[in-house]
């Protein structure tokens, strides 16, 4: 049977562990033909490829600071020398801080989260949607937000910022580029059992307010968001476009 993304190239950023890496995975499983791997991290990029080849798919790292413009328009280049294009992109790598209350948010912390959150997002969509639009075939592009982008996050202000701002480029660029075949979504998951996520639920009090909130009272594993960004990245999600995708994650909404 036909994998969701058959043929087709995809770029996963953050991808090193967590969402990314599953999703790195999910996309080599549902018949990519080759996945590039970004990461900042090279030991755990090239930990994902090495589980991409041994699967038996075709994988590459390229390591990627997502805040540098340049970096970032050099890693869709590197896709694109190495496989003729990009078709799917998913722009997952982000930041956390441990929570701290409104006013405990130093200026440094707030920009570095919304260096790698927001402006990162930024450059990975401007870049790879150029790219898209230089040949024909269109593409479909899934950015990371998350539950703390459609509801308030107390305790960690810049992070919640930095999902709306996500939500809200989703949408900008779905709407500007729909007509040229090129989708933009986001998934916005609950609390997913990442590394990204560790450091909070070692706090008693957030980590019960984090389970309380959670559909089932249990954290989401990396390959059910997985799941939901191949899908959107696919053909299956032809007349999906500007969504933001509650995954694990539904009691926000009561």
């Amino acid at each position: 049977m036909a994998g969701l993304v058959d043929g087709k190239v995809a770029l996963v950023t953050g991808a090193g562990s967590g969402i990314g890496r599953a999703s790195a995975l999910a996309f080599a499983r549902e018949g990519a033909r080759g996945v590039v791997v970004a990461d900042i991290d090279p030991d755990g990029g090239n930990e994902t490829v090495e589980l991409i080849r041994t699967s038996g798919a075709d994988a590459r790292f390229v390591a990627c600071d997502v805040t540098d413009a340049a970096q970032v328009d050099a890693m869709v280049a590197s896709t694109a020398d190495a496989y003729g294009r990009l078709d799917c992109a998913h722009n997952n790598a982000g930041i956390s801080l441990v929570p701290r209350g409104f006013t405990s948010v130093r200026l440094d912390q707030w920009q570095r989260v919304l260096d790698v959150n927001l402006k990162a997002v930024w450059l990975c969509l401007r870049a790879e949607i150029r790219h898209m639009l230089s040949r024909d075939g269109g593409g479909a592009i899934v950015n990371t937000a998350s539950a703390a982008g459609i509801i308030a996050t107390p305790g960690n202000p810049a992070y919640a910022a930095t999902k709306h701002g996500v939500l809200g480029l989703t949408r900008t660029a779905a709407l500007e580029y729909i007509r040229r075949d090129i989708r933009v979504n986001a998934v916005c998951p609950g609390v997913v059992r990442t590394p990204l996520v560790e450091p909070a639920l070692e706090i008693p009090e957030f980590a019960a307010r984090l389970l309380r909130v959670q559909p089932g009272g249990r954290l989401a594993d990396p390959e059910e968001v997985a799941e939901a960004v191949v899908w959107l990245a696919s053909d299956r999600a032809s007349f999906v476009s500007g969504e933001g995708m509650l995954v694990a994650a539904a009691a926000v909404r009561s």
